[in-house]
């Protein structure tokens, strides 16, 4: 026990993804009961920024861990839990002046990807209907982690040519919006979940005000992967 809990310190310490994943692995079955299920969170999710023309999306993987919280209602539950990484962003965003010389030549007519990281935060409301499909609607707080916008460009041999220049000081730390999705059960109900959801960002993430207005935009593609067998709640007796 003393070992493990050493291990658990340890990777708090280290604060990273990798480290938070690994925790809820090892307590996942602590964490899941009657009326909550712990479980890891991932998927491909494309994202794309509204307010900056002729932009592309960007594919990026989200990785986490949910609650789900059972409500008396057997068909509604409270949807939460922490996305580590969820990359955020655009492609195909013109090249622009890096006020170097060398550096603008050797990009001319290449391109720039902007990619924007957050540690995001769903709270929604989780409705479960007929055949083991489910419907769910709330909101999603966002907080930075990174911003960085990486310039590529073809050279000789067609050879890629790349510069990352850090680009955080350009985006407000916090974003927020709007988050919805429809999902399917496995296994009778009892399996993974197999869900699509649609984040519509309602924060102008840009901190220029002289810039247009700047919003995220994601389509998540997730798999919930339940840990813990979950005991159901035991009735009183008289």
């Amino acid at each position: 026990m003393k070992k493990k809990l050493l291990i658990i310190i340890f990777l708090l310490l280290s604060y990273n993804a990798n480290a938070q994943i690994l925790i809820a692995l090892l307590l996942g079955d602590k964490l899941s009961t009657g009326n909550l299920e712990f479980g890891l969170d991932g998927g491909l999710n494309l994202a794309s920024i509204n307010g900056i023309d002729q932009a592309k999306n960007i594919t990026g993987f989200n990785l986490g861990f949910y609650f789900d919280i059972k409500l008396k209602n057997p068909s509604w539950m409270i949807h939460t839990g922490v996305i580590m990484k969820s990359p955020m962003g655009t492609d195909n965003l013109p090249v622009y002046s890096l006020n170097n010389s060398n550096l603008d030549s050797a990009f001319s007519g290449g391109s720039v990807t902007r990619n924007l990281s957050y540690f995001n935060v769903p709270v929604m409301i989780k409705y479960r209907i007929k055949n083991h499909f489910y419907m769910e609607g709330g909101v999603q707080f966002g907080l930075m982690s990174k911003a960085v916008d990486e310039f590529a460009n073809k050279v000789k041999d067609n050879d890629d040519l790349t510069y990352e220049l850090k680009v955080k000081d350009k985006y407000n730390s916090l974003d927020a919006g709007v988050l919805v999705g429809v999902g399917y059960r496995l296994l009778g109900g009892n399996g993974m979940n197999l869900g699509v959801r649609y984040y519509y960002g309602l924060v102008d993430i840009a901190n220029d005000d002289s810039t247009p207005s700047q919003y995220n935009r994601s389509l998540y593609f997730t798999v919930g992967i339940p840990i813990g067998a979950g005991k159901a709640p035991t009735e009183s007796k008289d």
